[in-house]
């Protein structure tokens, strides 16, 4: 046994060192080969153009290991296997993952984010590739924005888009005036104006906004692109997407400018001591009173040189399951006219974070906007600061305003009076909250669930002072506004992709329920305060001695839903063949009860023929794609709750009466109710052509399309009082009918390492015409507008709404010159020239508000760390009627009011010159260098300090026109579109400097 035992020791004492070699073998094989799979990889990471890109994060995937890029783009990194992989990220640009291998060195190039950006369209509750598109889709990123001051975003857009007209005067309060591919409707504000999504979320303010958080805007044209918005996309849709994180990356940026503003150009009026020449050469004084022997210029007293500045900070970070980020501007703009300008500041945060492994994500993002708009009597003090008398001083001895309340004419008030002592305030507050939550329920299949409320908050305080001209004798008189309008939207919808083979699908389908609570609040008007010093601030103080003296503002609290249901599907086979439909139904609160719910479909394909075989024998043709699109979409903007109901209120000429020895308020129908009410239908038909030259060197798409309005609304159609309460019903009649073509070009013409030119051309052609206003029930043969007023000619209209023409048309009475005498002559309607005002029936077509055509033309250019950057745009073929010329033209009144050097020419004798005529229907057609931008790029050595960019930017360098007004951008927005009447705040030429800074 003993023996047993000394064996069985024996043999596990060998066994003991076998093992004990065999396992120091098996380590020393584990460290050589470990020694021999880690190793260090080296390389470089550069740009586009072969520059060394510092600050770039080089780290190992799934693991904690990396490093980054020094000043010259130099990396060194340790890995432990071949089989790593290594991620290269860096804000701006693409991030590339590159397996190792059995390489020791690596050079690599990223290519920035905007080639991306280019490549990706967002299309309404998700992304298409360009390439994929069949509809009528134009994006801009942030490195095409417009440069200068912004006081909206959507001036970025200005002449960057073929048929996208934007017009803003200088006017640092005022909203630009928008118009895609012609007006479409019979009512004026939201109704006329795209529908904007600001990060998925509809409906949003644009003016949340501030410029510098914007990465990319699409716009979305035709119907069959439009129509996943329903009966809110009739004027197209704007896509804004905002600046996120990138991937793995922590970013700090700052990026500001100050500006100089300044008139663009004035009047040329008469000084004091002309006009006393010109009244002594035609035998005429002026009154004692109107002359102290002064010559004031009224257009200098009252503009100034305004400064302006913008702030925007930002920070943000990325991991793998988070990315957060806030961004903070503060913006000043001065307006040229006194006591005019915008202060707004914009704070926006964001935050979004990954679960159970990255299957659920959540984000919530908070934007305010908190503004304090300063204005004044627009139209008084910009039509007296022309008609005033240059003959007169501001003040009295005494320091008092010196007027002469008097006097007849049309300068009746003191210009520097109008602005100094009444003023207008406007505070607004918007707050926009979005909660998403996101679920990858199966392979290609989400949900996305989002939830948002914007509330916008006005305050708006008026203080007419006790000098004021505009409020004489009543000690001061006070207007307060106080509105809050509300909007909560939910929306949930799937979106399932998924490609097998040759074939690709993606569908959509979702819910989607809005509520917008508007008109909540009060305002009232009261007068009789003891001093000036309080303003508007304390209306308590205020003495009214009869309570007529405190209207309240008839506002109605409305609260309108909508509830939606809509779908899509698109499908692509071989990336050659692509089809998409879309059906949404919308249901209204705002409509009658018969027409609360409406259908809009659209379909569309698109054939890339450059995919087909035979193309490979084109190589000069790199990409070539065919579209067709039909689509319905409606325009339910601008309506209040109230639309289609019967409403009573205080009717017209009524208000107070004594009921049983007690004040009442007068009520009565103010409303009829129409129960068929429904809202405005747009359907489009587009045919498009993509196509790109040379390997992409040039690319572009050709567009053209028919788009009819159904359905117009408009409030004044007339009815029998035996059937109604009122008059005149709100109804859907009339027909609108646009056509045009649309080109638009990119060519990178020169590409070197140093030096590249890209240029980048749009032009729009767009033909607009009312083909009826009438029914079998409703019938009307036309609609005046634009009631200008002067002196005899408060009963005139300027312009006519008429089928067969287009909106904006103008109807005038024929000039025919000066007779022997110098008078003006006119051609009746009997075809007869007479010297005497025409009669209101003598008046004719004399042309249209509607350019012909609107074009821009941008060019971008970069030389080593030099860019150089301009745009010009502008208009063809439309008419604006200078009604202010019209109004200055008197020489018979000269003693009465201020000329123009122009009416020297005049004979003083001409009774008639004055009369609004298509004697002053001009040409609106400009070609105009709207900005120019020089910048330097500096790239520190040091990774702190990634880029600095000073830039110059120049604004509204030159215009050229044959136009006599001060700016042919008249609005073309409305229903009085193309008019220039004594209310337009002067252009002003920009001038900034600036300066971008990433960390």
């Amino acid at each position: 046994m003993r023996k047993n035992y000394k064996v069985i020791f024996m043999v596990a004492h060998c066994l003991q060192q076998k093992f004990s070699l065999l396992l120091l073998f098996m380590l020393t094989i584990s460290v050589c080969s470990f020694a021999q799979q880690s190793k260090i990889i080296k390389g470089k990471v550069t740009d586009e153009t072969n520059g060394g890109l510092p600050g770039v994060t080089v780290r190992v995937k799934g693991t904690k290991v990396a490093t980054s890029t020094n000043q010259n783009g130099d990396f060194s990194i340790q890995i432990s296997n071949p089989q790593d992989i290594l991620v290269f990220n860096m804000l701006g640009t693409i991030t590339k993952e590159v397996a190792v291998g059995n390489n020791s060195s690596l050079n690599i190039s990223l290519v920035t984010d905007s080639k991306l950006l280019k490549d990706v369209v967002v299309i309404g509750y998700g992304t298409s590739s360009k390439k994929d598109l069949t509809g009528a889709v134009t994006s801009v990123n942030a490195e095409e924005f417009n440069q200068g001051v912004m006081t909206s975003p959507a001036q970025l857009l200005q002449g960057k888009v073929a048929g996208l007209n934007v017009t803003k005067s200088g006017d640092p309060n005022g909203k630009p005036s928008t118009i895609l591919r012609g007006p479409s409707t019979l009512r004026e504000g939201a109704a006329q104006e795209p529908f904007y999504v600001i990060d998925g979320v509809p409906g949003a303010s644009i003016d949340l906004l501030a410029p510098a958080d914007i990465e990319n805007i699409d716009i979305l044209k035709d119907a069959s692109s439009t129509a996943i918005y329903g009966s809110r996309a009739a004027n197209g849709v704007i896509i804004v997407t905002t600046k996120r994180s990138k991937g793995g990356q922590s970013r700090l940026s700052y990026s500001g400018y100050g500006a100089v503003e300044s008139v663009s150009k004035k009047y040329d009026m008469l000084s004091g001591p002309e006009l006393r020449q010109y009244l002594k050469d035609n035998k005429q004084t002026l009154n004692p009173i109107d002359d102290d022997g002064s010559d004031t210029n009224w257009q200098k007293l009252i503009e100034r040189t305004g400064f302006s500045q913008n702030h925007n900070l930002s920070y943000g970070g990325s991991g793998q399951s988070s990315d957060y980020g806030a961004s903070v501007n503060y913006f000043n703009n001065q307006g040229i006219l006194k006591n005019t300008s915008l202060k707004r500041t914009i704070a926006r945060a964001y935050i979004n974070q990954k679960f159970f492994n990255d299957r659920l994500k959540l984000g919530m993002t908070i934007t305010n906007s908190a503004s304090t708009g300063n204005d004044v009597y627009q139209t008084q003090a910009l039509s007296n600061m022309l008609f005033y008398l240059p003959t007169v001083s501001p003040f009295n001895a005494n320091g008092t305003y010196k007027e002469n309340y008097d006097r007849t004419g049309s300068g009746t008030r003191n210009p520097l009076s109008i602005i100094d002592n009444n003023s207008i305030v406007n505070v607004n507050n918007k707050t926009l909250i979005n909660g998403m939550a996101q679920v990858d329920i199966l392979s290609g299949l989400k949900f996305t669930a989002s939830v948002s409320t914007q509330k916008d908050q006005t305050n708006a305080s008026t203080y007419l002072n006790s000098q004021s001209g505009l409020a004489r004798g009543v000690n001061g008189q006070a207007i307060k506004l106080d509105i809050l309008n509300k909007t909560e939207v939910l929306e949930g919808y799937f979106n399932y992709d998924k490609m097998f083979g040759k074939h690709s699908v993606k569908l959509l389908g979702g819910y989607s329920w809005q509520e917008d609570r508007t008109n909540d609040g009060f305002g009232v008007t009261t007068q009789g305060f003891s001093n000036d010093n309080l303003g508007a601030n304390n209306i308590f103080l205020s003495n009214p001695s009869l309570l007529s003296q405190v209207p309240f503002a008839n506002l109605a609290i409305s609260t309108l839903r909508l509830i939606s249901f809509y779908g899509r599907a698109q499908y692509n086979y071989d990336q050659k063949y692509l089809f998409q439909g879309s059906l949404r139904k919308d249901g209204s609160s705002a409509f009658g009860r018969n027409s609360r719910w409406g259908l809009f479909p659209a379909v569309s394909a698109g054939w890339r023929i450059t995919g087909e075989d035979f193309m490979k024998s084109v190589p000069a043709i790199s990409d070539l794609k065919l579209r067709v699109g039909y689509g319905k979409s409606g325009n339910s903007l601008g309506f209040d709750a109230f639309s289609a109901l019967l409403v009573f209120g205080t009717p017209a000429g009524s208000s107070k009466y004594l009921n049983n020895g007690v004040i009442s308020n007068a009520i009565g129908p103010v409303r009829n109710e129409n129960p068929d009410l429904k809202w405005e239908s747009t359907s489009t038909s587009n045919f498009g052509l993509d196509f790109g030259l040379f390997g992409n060197r040039i690319t572009g798409s050709i567009d053209y399309y028919i788009k009819k309005t159904s359905d117009l609304i408009y409030t004044e159609y007339a009815v029998s009082t035996t059937q109604f309460f009122l008059p005149t019903i709100t109804a859907n009649v009339g027909k609108i009918k646009n056509t045009g073509i649309e080109l638009s070009l990119n060519a990178l013409v020169v590409k070197t390492n140093d030096f590249s030119w890209n240029t980048s051309p749009n032009i729009a052609h767009n033909k607009n015409v009312v083909q009826t206003l009438s029914d079998d029930f409703y019938k009307i043969s036309y609609i005046q507008t634009a009631q200008l007023g002067g002196k005899g000619q408060s009963g005139n209209y300027s312009q006519i709404i008429q089928p067969g023409e287009a909106l904006g048309t103008f109807k005038l009475w024929n000039y025919a010159g000066k007779n022997d005498a110098g008078v003006s002559t006119y051609v009746n309607a009997a075809g007869q020239t007479i010297a005497t005002q025409p009669l209101t029936s003598d008046a004719k077509i004399a042309g249209n508000a509607q350019p012909k055509y609107i074009y821009g033309w941008s060019n971008s250019f970069t030389y080593k760390k030099l860019d150089f950057s301009f745009l010009v745009r502008g208009v063809l073929g439309n008419k604006i009627l200078n009604a202010t010329a019209a109004g200055l033209n008197t020489p018979a009144d000269a003693k009465l009011q201020n000329i123009p050097r122009s009416t020297l020419g005049e004979s003083f004798n001409d009774g008639n010159a004055y009369l609004i005529s298509d004697r002053y229907l001009e040409s609106g057609s400009y070609l105009r260098l709207d900005n120019a931008t020089l910048g330097y790029t500096i790239k520190p050595k040091t990774q702190s300090v990634k880029a600095l960019r000073l830039y110059v930017t120049a604004n509204n360098l030159f215009v050229i026109t044959k136009y006599t007004g001060l700016d042919p951008e008249i609005s073309i927005g409305g229903l009085t579109p193309g008019i220039d009447n004594n209310n337009f705040y002067p252009k002003t030429r920009t001038f900034s400097l600036g300066i971008n800074a990433s960390f």
